[in-house]
């Protein structure tokens, strides 16, 4: 497999940034209606809460955006969105039981009618930037019905749902990554492949011998250590799969 570097923006298509999207909107609205100096006297919680909710977006985007050069930052970058909207998560179910409130539970009918919202796919043309905010915007608003909701216990409940979707989306999506890591590679390993290529080219082209065991061309090293330190010597290019060798 070849190195490819692309686009950057795919990340505009994955649910998961959509859906990441969605709650960012969502927790500045809840913060701004329900948060204030009576529970939240230093503006901590807000803080907190919105910068949480920006990292989850913000880590999937970058981390998908390193797709095609480094699938390991890749993975850890969508591991910090999964941190933060973990946090998130925590803050919404802290603000219920400091009322004396629980979660829904699975039983209750808004759980099940949030759960029942889906995602539209996205569809966008050649205007993207409009497209994907009228999309992210659609989307939003098919769980303002709780998430907009007056009672702030029906929008804290409404919003841990959505955490817990987006946290099950991430978790498949880091073993997709994974997935695509041991099957191709990272970027790594594919820029070793083309120059291991390269050279084998280069040398097949200088008229370099085959090598004696496999017959794949040869290349010229020096040896570092032993009695010929400092003499060059043909290697299989093959190596270490092969240590097929050559006097000069």
């Amino acid at each position: 497999m070849g190195v490819n570097i692309g686009s950057t923006a795919g990340y505009l298509w994955l649910d998961s940034w959509v859906m990441a999207n969605v709650i960012y909107l969502s927790t500045q609205s809840f913060c701004r209606r329900f948060l204030n100096r009576d529970n939240d006297p230093c503006g901590r919680l807000y803080d907190q809460m919105t910068q949480a909710a920006r990292s989850v977006q913000a880590n999937i985007a970058e981390g998908a955006a390193r797709h095609q050069t480094s699938i390991e930052t890749e993975m850890r970058l969508t591991d910090v969105a999964r941190a933060s909207l973990s946090e998130l998560a925590g803050d919404y179910l802290n603000y219920l039981m400091d009322r004396g409130q629980t979660a829904w539970p699975k039983s209750h009918p808004e759980w099940r009618e949030v759960q029942a919202t889906r995602l539209s796919p996205p569809r966008y043309g050649s205007d993207l930037m409009h497209d994907v905010s009228a999309h992210i915007i659609e989307q939003r608003r098919k769980f303002e019905r709780w998430t907009e909701a007056a009672d702030s216990s029906v929008a804290a409940n409404a919003m841990l749902l959505l955490c817990g979707r987006l946290t099950t989306m991430l978790r498949k999506q880091l073993a997709g990554q994974l997935a695509g890591f041991k099957e191709s590679g990272g970027f790594t390993e594919n820029m070793t492949a083309e120059r291991l290529a390269a050279i084998k080219e280069s040398q097949r082209a200088a008229g370099a011998p085959a090598c004696p065991i496999c017959g794949k061309p040869m290349v010229k090293r020096m040896a570092r250590k032993g009695m010929n330190s400092g003499h060059e010597f043909w290697s299989c290019t093959d190596y270490p799969n092969c240590r097929g060798t050559k006097s000069l």
